[in-house]
């Protein structure tokens, strides 16, 4: 089964004191020193238990251990006295499960014994069925499964009994032949098996999986062994995030990576994560947004430029968002806001087609159509009134407007402007109702401290947000160019986190410094890659679609 030169590995400390009489296999195990353990009764009287009582007392301890545990123990115990490894590291995989199946499944049974062709592959036992002197199982990898079968007269005596302490969960080598069962199912009759990785807990069974959400979140691991969907999710991201940087690249746009690490957090209107370097004895910030970097390029003379970057915003936690999440910006030289709603529409349009084969996708049980051409403009203090259902005398008058949200349970810091107010309603009365796509344009200048003033009224900015689903899915604007109207912009900003809002921009010096030496005229956006994700997925949750989401301590 494993090669005989490959012996159990050699373990230290097997007869330390306090461990029971090895003639008496049922004795509890405990440890002289140290902090108090429960002692742990083990029915095998192998030498190599003791190699595995700390692992044993500490999940007694947590209240996890459980007779499943201790079988699977005894079985470890006993594959090392027969001189095999539990974690043995050299086979060589060769062949995938999914290609296996796919280059074979038009072949008869006569065919594949004439083939005769040997396949070497590797993965989880994931269903085992014993039947004395033979067993099938099914094999997992990364492509898919196949059915494999063991047999006492072909693996012989030895092998095949050291074959019988294997459980579902372990991870196994194995190589041989191709045939067909009588229900004509594709099965790889096994001539060698070696045990690979020895699983000591047990899968969920089968046709109850993981239930529990959060479990699924904060073991992910498992979740991806045992739940399908969750390995679709993950495969569609990983398609989503290739197909999106294929697409930018196509569009002439260069890749670029700028500070995770920032001595002031800008970009965005967000409260950061504070952090310290030792060496220059300094404080930083870790990323909120890349955007006043990548602008930076921009005067370097680079003219399309994005980043596909993680940032940390320390904001509370829903469906919706996650302190640590992706997003791509791109920044275009010389194009303007209208630029980029063409553009988004295209993007999204590629990436409907390249993952869900079609534009028209399905979200939630609602239909939702990502054709180019499809997505509808309106501007901010229009969908006020058409989609949310409000005068301009209730959200221009600040004391009308202030009395309705707080009347809504909204609250209202002190020095708020009727900007904030008013994208307050927007959040309330007309997100929620933006199912189809949605770009909505001309923000109020008082919320878009980084955009660019609107030509014909300096009062409202060049930018859209684009919505989907009932929920923003990019920001994007034509980008303020002017040092002096950034530098008061700033400056009233600083004035908002002075009074109390602590998600108000920074002063950047340098960002106003490479300003003054005049930036092109440009637009830019930015996406969130895990809300596109679950868009394209159709995820209810953010945590869906993020490998390991952030989850408060599990005990």
């Amino acid at each position: 089964m494993n090669p005989s030169d490959r012996s159990a590995p050699p373990l230290r400390d097997l007869d330390r004191e306090g461990t029971a009489d090895r003639n008496e296999p049922d004795a509890p195990v405990s440890r002289a020193s140290g902090p108090s353990r429960p002692g742990v009764r083990l029915a095998c009287n192998s030498p190599h238990r003791g190699y595995f009582m700390p692992m044993l007392e500490h999940l007694a301890q947590r209240d996890e251990l459980n007779e499943v545990i201790k079988n699977r123990v005894v079985k470890a115990c006993e594959i090392l006295d027969s001189g095999a490894a539990l974690y043995f590291n050299g086979f060589r995989k060769e062949d995938d499960a999914a290609d296996i199946l796919s280059a074979n499944e038009n072949l008869d049974e006569e065919a594949l014994e004439a083939s005769g062709r040997t396949y070497s592959l590797a993965g989880r036992i994931v269903s085992l069925r014993s039947f004395g002197k033979a067993a099938f199982f099914h094999l997992m990898d990364a492509s898919g499964r196949i059915q494999c079968y063991a047999a006492k007269e072909i693996l012989g005596e030895k092998d095949y009994s050291l074959f019988r302490k294997f459980d579902t969960g372990d991870i196994v080598g194995v190589r041989g032949v191709l045939f067909r069962t009588k229900t004509a199912e594709l099965t790889l009759r096994c001539d060698f098996i070696a045990l690979l990785s020895k699983s000591i807990r047990s899968l969920p069974e089968k046709y109850h999986g993981l239930k529990d959400v959060e479990t699924r979140y904060r073991q992910r691991y498992v979740d991806l062994i045992v739940t399908e969907r969750t390995r679709e999710i993950f495969g569609a991201r990983v398609k989503i995030v290739r197909e999106f940087r294929r697409f930018m690249e196509n569009e002439g746009f260069l890749e670029v990576e700028t500070p995770m690490l920032q001595p002031i957090p800008g970009g965005a209107a967000a409260r950061p994560f504070v952090t310290y370097h030792k060496a220059l004895d300094m404080q930083l910030y870790m990323r909120i947004a890349p955007e006043l970097y990548l602008k930076r390029l921009l005067v370097g003379g680079l003219e399309k430029v994005f980043e596909i970057n993680r940032n940390f915003r320390n904001e509370g936690i829903s469906v919706r968002h996650n302190p640590e999440f992706t997003m791509c910006e791109f920044y275009w030289a010389y194009a303007t806001f209208e630029d980029l709603m063409d553009l988004c529409e295209r993007l999204l349009g590629a990436l409907a087609q390249s993952v869900c084969g079609g534009h028209e996708i399905s979200y939630q049980g609602q239909d939702i159509n990502l054709r180019p051409g499809s997505f509808r403009r309106l501007s901010f203090f229009s969908s006020l009134e058409e989609i949310g259902g409000h005068s301009p005398k209730l959200y221009r008058n600040y004391e009308a407007l202030a009395s309705h949200i707080r009347q809504r349970g909204e609250k209202i810091v002190q020095g708020e402007k009727l900007g904030k107010l008013q994208a307050k309603l927007f959040d309330l009365d007309v997100e929620p109702k933006l199912i189809q796509p949605h770009f909505i344009f001309h923000y109020p200048t008082e919320i878009s401290p980084l955009s660019r003033r609107n030509d014909a009224d300096p009062a409202i900015t060049d930018r859209f947000e684009l919505f989907v689903a009932g929920r923003e899915l990019a920001n994007a604007f034509s980008e303020l160019n002017d040092p002096a109207d950034q530098r008061a912009r700033f400056e009233e900003q600083v004035a908002e986190k002075n009074a109390g809002d602590d998600e108000a921009h920074s002063m950047d010096e340098d960002y106003l410094r490479a300003l003054e030496y005049g930036m092109p005229p440009a637009a830019g956006a930015g996406i969130g890659i895990d809300r596109l994700v679950m868009l394209l997925t159709d995820s209810p949750s953010i945590r869906e679609v993020i490998l390991f989401p952030l989850l408060k301590p599990e005990n």
